[in-house]
């Protein structure tokens, strides 16, 4: 559709205006590119291609945000795209009472897929909800152990269950208390956690689950140590836990493996799945756990239920997602840009350590983290300038998230590169302005 500029104005304006004026004005006030009194920002409109989005007036912007995590097989790849449109025109939605074929399907090549034990799935519309389930499935496992264990700085969805076990107090406070019996110690820190689980236990609160990302991507891009996810499998085995991996944004071979708990030799008794799950196309997301576990629902499959979940568009998606990771071998691919990448922007950020703090990353999970919110801020719109979409994490907000399509190119991983060093130059000079003046790249 040819967009016109008089049609790119009025549409501009309309989308500032009904977000301030009926969605919710904050969300103006956190866009890089926004200015409310103008009614001017930068407002989306297509993909441009698998790795870009453009806006209303033509401009385009390497993603290198994606959705958080949804888009790993790139913008509408076709062989998604097509296996959605042919369900669509065949059934979009299934009756609820009779087999739906692809749901079956679906589960069984989970079950071939994921790490070792996990046979079961139950499929629902996000990670939220996945974890939500994870959690049920825990606590109906064995009632006797109600105690929860997650990490400080995890995030793992809004709803009251996963907020529980999410760790930023900013999002909690105003919602008043939150579900019983969760508890959170450090993330990375084997004798905290043991400490944690041998005082429940001494007081009759058992743990039942312990719910970890393998690296907390909200949080930060957290990354453990090597000797930190086996260490707390083990002690679940010791304890009777189950251990729960929230694969929400790490798995679909975000960081060079299909899971991330395969970096780390790890099989967990439940794992959840969302964002990149439905092929960037459409909403879907599971919980993968051993027969055990879910052999609490055989009884009465309807005491976890969901009407939408594992709807035949979503499992249309989800099937073409797993193929196309497999075919174009696109975790190996993040594995070897990631490194690239991540080598790239750590010599961009090379004589900027008085505001850079760290870069860090696995596979094309990758984040620079500042001295300060506003630096990250700053680097953030000079990035967009530049035509590269960044943005913080909900829980660090001093972190900014590099999480390109798996697609991504080399050439546009190297210009990311460039855009980052001139970005941060022009960082620097911001807070020394007589230094000579950075002029932006051209955008691709």
């Amino acid at each position: 559709m040819e967009i016109t500029p008089a049609d790119a104005a009025w549409i501009t304006r309309e989308t500032v205006e009904s977000f301030r004026d009926h969605v919710n004005p904050g969300f103006l006030e956190y866009r890089k590119a926004t200015d409310i009194e103008g009614a001017e920002a930068v407002v989306e409109w297509s993909d441009a291609g698998p790795n870009s989005y453009s806006d209303v007036s033509g401009r385009t912007y390497l993603d290198c945000l994606g959705g958080f995590g949804i888009f790993n097989v790139g913008h509408r790849n076709p062989k998604v795209v097509k296996a959605v449109s042919d369900q669509l025109r065949r059934q979009p939605l299934h009756s609820q009472d009779l087999l739906d074929p692809l749901r079956a399907m679906l589960a069984k090549a989970l079950a071939l897929l994921t790490p070792e034990g996990l046979e079961f799935s139950f499929f629902c519309n996000s990670g939220t909800e996945a974890v939500e389930g994870a959690l049920k499935l825990a606590r109906a496992y064995d009632p006797r152990k109600q105690t929860i264990v997650a990490a400080t700085k995890g995030f793992h969805g809004k709803s009251y269950g996963a907020l529980s076990a999410s760790a930023k107090a900013e999002f909690r406070r105003p919602f008043g208390p939150m579900l019983p019996n969760i508890e959170h110690v450090p993330f990375n820190d084997l004798p905290a956690l043991r400490d944690m689980m041998t005082s429940c236990k001494a007081v009759g609160e058992d743990v039942g689950a312990v719910l970890l990302e393998p690296i907390q991507g909200e949080g930060g891009v957290n990354i453990p140590d090597d000797d930190y996810l086996p260490g707390v499998r083990a002690l679940c085995d010791e304890f009777g836990s189950l251990f729960i991996l929230d694969e929400v944004q790490t798995g679909m071979g975000r960081t060079g493996k299909m899971f991330c708990c395969e970096h780390y030799g790890v099989s967990p008794d439940l794992m959840c799945l969302a964002k990149a799950f439905g092929g960037g196309v459409v909403p879907a997301g599971a919980v993968i756990g051993r027969r055990e576990i879910f052999s609490r629902l055989f009884d009465n499959p309807f005491l976890h239920t969901s009407t939408f979940g594992g709807n035949p568009l979503a499992c249309a998606a989800a099937l073409a997602t797993i193929n196309v990771l497999i075919e174009d071998k696109l975790p190996e691919r993040a594995a070897v840009v990631g490194a690239r990448l991540l080598a790239g922007l750590r010599e961009a950020a090379r004589g900027h350590e008085d505001f850079v703090l760290d870069v860090r990353g696995k596979g094309l999970l990758i984040a620079l983290e500042f001295h300060d919110n506003e630096s990250g801020y700053d680097f953030g719109k000079r990035m967009l300038e530049r035509g590269v979409l960044v943005s913080g994490t909900l829980v660090n907000a001093r972190t900014i998230r590099v999480e390109p399509p798996l697609t991504i190119l080399d050439d546009e991983a190297d210009y990311v590169c460039r855009a980052a060093a001139e970005s941060l130059a022009a960082c620097h000079l911001s807070t020394h302005p007589h230094h000579r003046s950075v002029e932006p790249c051209k955008p691709r």
